[in-house]
């Protein structure tokens, strides 16, 4: 009896660990996983996208063509929301943010400084697994499925039911998660603030990246920033929009989310 009794013991410890413990090989398939800071994630699927925007667009820039077809081949986490000044603080000290609130998303942070935070987060959970998205992750995910301009469709007039944008004169950031969320439960993936991936920037880098896992060229001047911002006009919000910026820069509208290896 006190065998049975500690087998089952046992096994519910390892069903919990595996539901609730940190993410790995146990709970690979957990589909939402909060860490110890209350950043949440989201299961992102491996599969495949057409990247980029389509030749015909009157909105596209060069820098985003050509279309080509990308392949992700192992499923992610990437942050449910932009990474805020509240968790910005909870691993930094304290936030730089110019406008201030726990949770609106954190700026006034450059792509190195970024790097700081991944560090120190890896260090604090004890892993190495924290990281930013390549910039073909990124608009997987900010795609959702979707194919057009934007996650819900190419009508440039409904991105305000949906994302913070285009207030030039007397705008900024907003608590994260106000708007609706893509397909995949992710929110702000337009708009609030640019966000940092981890690739180098290259003008015509389209036309001979690899087709399966790109992570962009292996050097550069500068460093991929997606989504577009509360300042930036409805086209720099599309799905396919490429901005860059030195990696030692800082701005209001320049935060990022993190993405996790499973």
């Amino acid at each position: 009896m006190k065998t049975l009794r500690t087998g089952f013991l046992l096994f519910w410890i390892t069903v919990i660990a595996a539901a609730s413990g940190p993410p790995g090989i146990a709970c690979a398939a957990q589909k939402n996983y909060t860490d110890n800071i209350g950043m949440e994630f989201v299961l992102i699927p491996a599969g495949s996208f057409t990247m980029g925007a389509d030749k015909n667009s009157g909105d596209a820039f060069d820098r985003e063509k050509p279309q080509h077809r990308v392949t992700i081949s192992k499923p992610f986490y990437l942050g449910k929301y932009e990474v805020t000044q509240a968790q910005w603080a909870a691993v930094m000290g304290s936030s730089p943010s110019y406008f201030k609130g726990r949770n609106n998303p954190v700026e006034q942070v450059s792509w190195n400084d970024a790097q700081e935070f991944i560090k120190r987060l890896n260090r604090r959970e004890g892993h190495n697994r924290y990281r930013l998205p390549t910039e073909a992750e990124w608009e997987y995910a900010a795609r959702a499925g979707s194919s057009g301009a934007y996650s819900f469709g190419n009508d440039a007039g409904q991105l305000g039911r949906y994302a913070w944008y285009g207030n030039r004169t007397s705008g900024s950031t907003h608590p994260v998660g106000r708007k609706p969320p893509n397909a995949w439960g992710l929110y702000d993936m337009h708009g609030n603030v640019w966000e940092w991936v981890q690739d180098w920037y290259g003008e015509r880098y389209y036309s001979n990246s690899r087709g399966t896992d790109p992570g962009g060229p292996s050097s550069g001047a500068n460093r991929v920033a997606r989504g577009g911002s509360w300042f930036n006009p409805a086209e720099y919000c599309r799905s396919a929009f490429r901005g860059s910026r030195p990696p030692g820069i800082r701005g209001d509208s320049v935060g990022f989310r993190l993405a996790l290896t499973p």
